[in-house]
């Protein structure tokens, strides 16, 4: 099921240690149970997902007498997003980060997710590679993203053929936007990220006024010839409110 399971005792406690303390946390993709023992360690309580009967079996045999975890044999996308404060923290099927990415992000009650993923990914949405996709421009108001930690290859079983690393979502306690400006900003956002003009700058000046738009890079210290691609969230942000 396109599971590599952790197997490394120290990246075990790597990722546990990331995630932190939690009234009640929620793992999908929880094996036979390497990531939930630790994560017990430090929650209230551990909600285990897992699709596969086997190793669910085995971890539901493992923490039978534990009453912080629930093993819950079923598919984690299905689950239905607490309302309580509550957190997810996981070593996740590489096939399906962006569905279960995308799960996280629209549960309201969501106060962060720790998440196992591709090197690649994490590099990409956190803008370790000095880019920031669309995906986390678009979240940005309301959920910071950073790779707090690499896992080799050789820390898990099956050994993939990449190395991994851990993804932090975070949602802000306050958003940076207030709610009335969501459908303005996704349009900015979405608009901007077409490449018309092949700048952002180029872009922005089709729809807005030139002489405002000149004006707001300068404010926001962006640099008219930046592709898209470059532009950091918060400068994004910057550029939204003078422009609105």
């Amino acid at each position: 099921m396109s599971q590599n399971f952790l197997v490394d005792p120290y990246a075990v406690q790597q990722v546990a240690k990331a995630a932190g303390p939690h009234g009640l946390v929620l793992e999908p993709g929880a094996g036979e149970g390497a990531l939930t023992l630790a994560l017990a360690e430090s929650c209230a309580r551990v909600v285990a997902y897992e699709i596969d009967p086997l190793p669910a079996g085995k971890l539901n045999a493992r923490t039978r007498d534990d009453d912080r975890i629930e093993v819950v044999r079923g598919d984690f996308l299905t689950a239905r997003a607490p309302r309580e404060p509550f957190a997810v923290a996981g070593n996740i099927p590489y096939s399906i980060t962006s569905r279960i990415v995308d799960w996280c992000l629209r549960a309201p009650a969501l106060t962060s997710a720790t998440l196992v993923t591709q090197l690649e990914y994490a590099r990409k949405r956190s803008g370790d590679f000095g880019r920031w996709s669309r995906l986390t421009v678009l979240t940005w108001p309301g959920h910071s993203w950073e790779l707090v930690g690499r896992i080799g290859r050789e820390s898990f079983r099956p050994v993939p053929a990449v190395d991994s690393a851990i993804l932090r979502i975070e949602s802000r306690p306050v958003p940076l936007l207030p709610a009335e400006w969501d459908t303005a900003w996704r349009e900015f956002v979405e608009y901007g990220f077409t490449g018309l003009g092949g700048s952002l700058h180029a872009s922005l000046r089709m729809r807005y006024p030139a002489r405002q738009v000149d004006a707001a890079f300068a404010d926001a210290r962006v640099d008219r010839g930046t592709v898209v691609a470059f532009v950091h969230p918060e400068r994004w942000l910057t550029l939204f409110e003078l422009l609105h």
